[in-house]
């Protein structure tokens, strides 16, 4: 007997909240339901902005408050990301009556991919370019060196961008500024 496999339709994913409608992988074998690719969380993007929020006021001590009012973020959201980037060393906190957090390095000097590798942990487009030896067919496999090219132009253009060029707007309505990885 022959079984068949009938269309489930997208269903929400309980593992991955930011995202409203998982697509179906079709190009295994069966169907499963999986995030878009090639996206930074939620949680990402939001550090970017407190980023660029910080880095708009150079030196200046912002209180969380402060930063979650300016960028519409909610409080406990904030917090979180400053923990993280504070833990990285991105921000510097400080305790107090007036004491809040302000960029550790010059915006110049602070690139996208520090933010990214803050919230995300290293950059890798598969487990094996960013993490080499977790792949139990990373010896055989014919496409690894190609995945390895593709990881090292993604991190380059990340590392291309300062946080200064994220606040800097870009050249044409809607249209971002291309990046030279090379």
């Amino acid at each position: 007997m022959q079984a068949t496999h009938a269309f489930r339709p997208p269903i929400p994913c309980p593992r991955l909240p930011d995202i409203d409608l998982p697509v179906a992988n079709q190009y295994h074998f069966g169907t499963y339901w999986t995030a878009p690719m090639l996206r930074v969380s939620r949680l990402t993007d939001y550090a970017t902005v407190v980023m660029t929020c910080l880095a708009s006021t150079p030196g200046t001590v912002l209180s969380a408050m402060q930063i979650a009012e300016d960028t519409r973020l909610e409080m406990p959201t904030v917090s979180k990301l400053l923990k993280q980037l504070a833990h990285a060393g991105l921000v510097e906190s400080f305790r107090g009556a007036s004491g809040g957090y302000r960029l550790a390095r010059p915006a110049g000097a602070i690139t996208v991919a520090e933010i990214v590798e803050a919230m995300e942990g290293p950059l890798g487009m598969t487990e094996c370019g960013a993490s080499p030896g977790s792949c139990e067919r990373e010896g055989h496999c014919s496409v690894r060196g190609n995945w390895q090219r593709i990881n090292v132009a993604v991190a380059a253009a990340l590392r291309a961008v300062t946080l200064a060029d994220m606040l800097a707007p870009t050249h044409a309505r809607g249209a971002a500024r291309p990046v030279a990885t090379a």
